[in-house]
């Protein structure tokens, strides 16, 4: 099954047909799954009330895609292929046959544990084959996983399991992350003193330590499994079934659950794996994503593996035991495709080029990222330390609520430009509406970016409470989804994302998106990152404050920041300079890597007082750090 489009032709092509007529577009592509059932309609949606169905009344099971339909032609060939965090323990290489027998056995596992389609199982795992596994063991058997980041807090996972109403969490002993163990357990078991709904937790032995069991409630994942068969039937799901929820952070401060089924989210998945990395039979492919977001979901678990691909996973991080280790990966299972964030790629591109420079990337064909938009400056680092100037970057646009790639560069057939993230998905029908609500139709205007037509993995419902799903993505614009995002187009229709529109900064009349800013701030050579906030501002109405992470930190603040504002000048003007240059260790993160422009905003405001939970970031410490140093 190759979906693949070939050229940039071929591409213009395929767009005017999936924007000409949607219904026959997506039916081609749809007929070549495996279903149990034929679907009736390809897509009835109403945007006023947030229903959307795609492949109606369609029957099928995700993991047959995934797993039973490769067995015949692929069943030796390598599906996961796991990277521990040690580089000195041996990795695992699991074909699909193996993966089919492991995943049905735990599925048995599951049933036996009274498991039942419609059950909510949350995970809370490292990364390790084994929650892969449990991802697809629940997708077969019915249940609908959550998978809970395994760096979240114990009150963050009560609220999501307490949410979704979970009836079972699927966690380990602990994870190795870098030169560190994480304590998992504990935290399961200080989050279900706040939840009644978890009957039983079932625990994998990673790391061999000594934990806790509650008698009648813990189980240990291998002795679920012993015994149990290696085939199980899979269950009947309507192609909008439940397949997971995914609790993303929200304005108001309570996770949204976002939910994707069964049918559109394995369609839209697959096309966009194939045709954005353009896939070939025998390559090896590595996201460094962890699975707790939906950048694993997509583009580690169900993307490549309904491809047939072979998947790289990941358990450790990129500066374990040193900055070389993606490379050192990369050389040492000849990775073809090699997708990851920008925080990463400034981070290593920090630690010099000889980590890069040191080992062979010979194999790669394909370098992309994803998460936020890439600086100039990284962009150009990854262009010509990583791919040598011989191979694409593929800048990917997508949030958790898409599902999969929407905007980007295609396989390294359409053009190029720093910056800009690319093209639309043949299927995705973008537009730049105004303040007004008005169509935005000229060239590099800036607007909020919405879409036009549904597609087949858009978020169907925020578990438990469709109005906010409603209010938060169909209300802005009527009868289009409103992405939340800032853009603008260029005359030859490429996409450039600014960010979040609340991330737009209106100095003296004049808008700025932070990224626009940052992008400039971190072209000076001394800047590693940088964040950069809107606060009341007497004269201006708002003034620009910068949060910036240098390679060490400034002796002489003055002369840091004269650079600084130099690079900001030359690239805007002095009308976007900062008022405000604080240098920072780092910056607030979520686990996945993005910015926590929030708490900058709260801090820059002087509202330190009512910055909110900071347990949920990858690095809460740094916030106490950089209010102590907050320039008022």
């Amino acid at each position: 099954m190759d979906l693949r489009i070939k050229s940039f032709e071929e591409y213009k092509a395929k767009y005017k047909a999936s924007v000409d007529n949607p219904d026959a577009f997506w039916d081609e592509i749809a007929k070549t799954f495996t279903w149990k059932k034929p679907y009736e309609k390809v897509c009835d949606y109403n945007f006023i009330k947030a229903d959307i169905k795609w492949f109606v009344n369609g029957k099928l099971n995700i993991t047959e895609n995934v797993l039973d339909r490769h067995l015949e032609k692929r069943g030796d060939k390598i599906a996961l292929l796991w990277e521990p965090n040690n580089p000195t323990e041996k990795h695992q290489e699991i074909t699909y046959r193996k993966l089919y027998e492991r995943v049905c056995e735990f599925s048995n596992a599951l049933k036996a544990q009274g498991i039942k389609k419609g059950d909510r199982v949350v995970l809370y795992m490292p990364m390790v084959p084994e929650l892969a596994i449990a991802c697809l063991a629940c997708a077969r058997i019915g249940a609908i996983h959550s998978v809970v980041f395994a760096g979240f807090s114990a009150v963050a996972m009560a609220d999501r399991i307490n949410d979704s109403q979970a009836k079972m969490v699927i966690t380990a002993d602990g994870l190795n992350r870098g030169p560190k163990q994480i304590p998992l357990k504990e935290v399961v078991d200080e989050a279900l003193k706040s939840c009644t709904t978890i009957e039983t937790v079932i625990v994998f032995n990673c790391l061999n330590r000594n934990i806790t069991m509650q008698a009648g409630r813990d189980l240990w994942w291998h002795n679920t499994i012993e015994g149990m068969p290696k085939v199980c039937p899979a269950e009947e799901m309507d192609s909008e079934d439940m397949l997971f929820i995914l609790y993303t952070s929200g304005s108001t401060g309570k996770p949204k659950g976002v939910v994707h089924t069964h049918g559109g989210y394995m369609v839209y998945t697959t096309y966009t794996f194939q045709n954005v990395f353009q896939y070939e039979e025998n390559d090896v492919y590595w996201c460094t994503a962890d699975i707790g977001w939906i950048t694993g979901h997509s583009y580690i678990v169900y993307g490549p593996l309904s491809s047939g691909a072979t998947s790289v996973m990941f358990e450790g991080v990129p500066s374990f035991p040193d900055a070389g280790r993606f490379w050192q990966i990369c050389e040492k299972h000849k990775v073809n495709q090699f997708y990851t964030a920008p925080t990463a790629i400034r981070a290593l591109m920090a630690c010099g080029n000889e980590h890069v420079t040191s080992a062979n990337l010979d194999s790669l064909k394909l370098i992309g990222s994803v998460g936020e938009p890439i600086n100039e400056e990284a962009w150009q680092w990854y262009y010509k330390e990583v791919g040598k100037e011989k191979i694409p970057v593929i800048d990917t646009w997508w949030q958790t609520e898409n599902g999969g790639i929407m905007i980007s560069g295609l396989g390294g057939y359409s053009p190029m430009k720093p910056t800009f993230a690319g093209y639309p998905l043949p299927g995705i029908q973008p537009c730049l509406m105004g303040q007004d609500g008005k169509e935005i139709t000229e060239a590099n205007q800036e607007g909020h970016l919405c879409i036009k037509y549904p597609w087949p993995s858009i978020i169907r419902t925020t578990y438990g409470d469709h109005e906010r799903c409603i209010l938060t993505y169909f209300t802005a614009y009527k009868n289009h989804y409103f992405t939340g995002d800032g853009a603008k187009r260029d005359e030859n229709g490429m996409y450039r994302i600014i960010g979040r529109v609340d991330d737009v900064i209106n100095v003296s009349g004049h808008r700025f998106g932070t990224a626009e800013i940052e992008d400039a701030i971190n072209s000076s050579e001394l800047v590693v990152e940088s964040a950069v906030v809107g606060y009341p501002h007497a004269i201006k109405g708002q003034g620009i404050y910068a949060f910036v992470v240098c390679d060490k930190l400034p002796e002489n603040n003055s002369e840091a920041e004269g650079k600084i504002i130099a690079s900001v000048t030359k690239q805007i003007g002095k009308i976007a300079n900062p008022e405000k240059i604080q240098f920072v260790s780092d910056l607030p993160k979520t686990r996945s890597g993005k910015i926590m422009r929030r708490i900058l905003r709260k801090i820059a405001e002087g509202e330190v007082k009512n910055i909110g939970d900071t347990s949920t970031l990858l690095n809460p410490d740094v916030v106490e750090d950089i209010v102590k140093g907050a320039l008022h």
